[in-house]
């Protein structure tokens, strides 16, 4: 292997230092727009290396971004943008939300919380919008019972940091998936087997920590009709159908079901499903994913031209030895990338390709690898208190998201348990996956 050259993760430096120079300056980690530094990391990623051609040097751009597996993700992103529009639109969320609160026993109201967050997350494939959906529930519990408010809102965010990694439809999950080349049902299967031992803790310790009851005083109306499209999508991947088939069914599914039972209007149909019921989802929603990934895709080909990837892989492989050890790498290098840029999706594309490096050189299989990126990824989003998804949950409390540390089980849970799998458990045999 080549010995590679450090002064080729420059232009990753430069992005790290701008967006975090400007969240700290700012007091604001999303006053940098992502791709604005990611553009500012290409344009140093081209002034490198002068020994190249500048059409040499575009040539090695414009291949990583025309990259298979960089556009098969970006088409997902999406088709998963006009499902998610569409069943939104139709009321297939607010359906969901009331249909679990509806059957959930008084007496374990904040158990109940984990388990819906947990459904809607996987459903809708969104950990802020669930968060979102289920924040002004949980601080009504908190009001209604006298338990404390950052303990109701913990369970919220783990439910959410549940399906955020699991969901067929979260972008986390797009993206470990086509950076490593395999199959969503697959990296489903391993990464479930891994989280299972985190959520089943969470869930009693939710239980022993909350006891008490809750009564909704509304009336919850849902419709099992409009959260049809969910379970069309979760089982239709979980089957082992095209991604793609199984997103274009569940998009049209939805809108079947807005006309006919008066949700949607004819004419609002292909509107909701671009922009959404708000104009601010639907496949609008997913534009900035799409660009991000393509332009870290075009950063990504140059560090690797100037020797960039071979030099981490060699940093690795002077700590590395065995299958676990590579393993704990691909661990680390996600968490760290995610501490950084506070967004697992972003972290994901950008440490995936290096990820694939090391699984292949190791003979990891790449449903173990996508997992792993999720799973960390998610832990530290989770647990970050400048990420989004602490942000939203702490505002409906009126605390700062420092408070809600001390109930984040899951996010503990699950790395925890994917460290045991990865140190006490034998890695999965290497099969051939697409």
């Amino acid at each position: 292997m080549k010995k590679g050259n450090p002064w080729a993760l420059l232009p990753i430096l430069v992005f790290l230092a701008v967006f975090i120079g400007c969240g700290v300056l700012f007091r604001d980690f999303y006053a940098m727009p992502a791709v604005v530094g990611f553009l500012i990391a290409l344009l140093v990623a081209f002034l490198q290396n002068p020994k190249r051609t500048f059409g040499e040097k575009l040539a090695s751009v414009t291949k990583s971004m025309g990259d298979e597996n960089v556009m098969i993700m970006c088409l997902v992103f999406v088709l998963a943008g006009a499902f998610s529009g569409a069943v939104q639109a139709t009321g297939g969320v607010d359906s969901a939300v009331n249909f679990g609160l509806s059957i959930l026993p008084p007496q374990v109201a904040v158990a109940g919380l984990f388990v819906i967050g947990c459904f809607i997350s996987t459903a809708m494939g969104t950990s802020v919008g669930t968060i979102v959906a289920l924040a002004p529930i949980a601080v009504e519990l908190s009001e209604k019972t006298g338990m404390a408010g950052p303990l109701c809102m913990g369970a919220v965010v783990s439910g959410a940091m549940f399906g955020d990694n699991l969901s067929m439809i979260s972008d986390t999950t797009i993206a470990a998936t086509r950076t490593q080349n395999c199959e969503m049902k697959d990296k489903f299967r391993e990464n479930f087997r891994i989280v299972l031992p985190a959520a089943l803790v969470t869930l009693v310790l939710f239980l022993v920590m909350a006891g008490g009851e809750y009564h909704v005083p509304e009336n919850l109306d849902y419709s099992l009709l409009k959260i049809l499209p969910y379970l069309v999508v979760l089982v239709g991947a979980l089957a082992g159908l095209n991604v793609f088939l199984v997103l274009a069914a569940g998009t049209v599914l939805s809108a079947v079901i807005g006309v006919a039972t008066g949700a949607v209007a004819v004419q609002d149909i292909f509107t909701v499903i671009a922009k959404g019921p708000q104009g601010d989802g639907g496949v609008m929603s997913m534009y900035d994913i799409t660009v991000i990934s393509i332009v870290v895709a075009g950063v990504m080909g140059l560090v690797k031209a100037n020797g960039g990837v071979d030099f981490v892989l060699n940093a690795i492989k002077r700590h590395v030895h065995t299958q676990k050890g590579a393993q704990v790498g691909i661990a680390a290098l996600s968490s760290l990338v995610d501490i950084s840029t506070a967004n697992n999706t972003i972290a994901i594309v950008m440490a995936g390709p290096i990820a694939k490096e090391i699984s292949e050189e190791y003979q990891i299989p790449p449903r173990r690898t996508a997992s792993l990126l999720d799973i960390f990824t998610s832990v530290w989003q989770g647990l970050l208190p400048y990420g989004a998804q602490l942000l939203a949950a702490a505002g409906p409390l009126g605390v700062t998201p420092i408070h809600l540390l001390p109930y984040l089980y899951y996010p503990v849970l699950m790395g925890v348990s994917a460290l045991g799998f990865i140190l006490f458990r034998k890695t999965p045999a290497l099969t051939r996956e697409k």
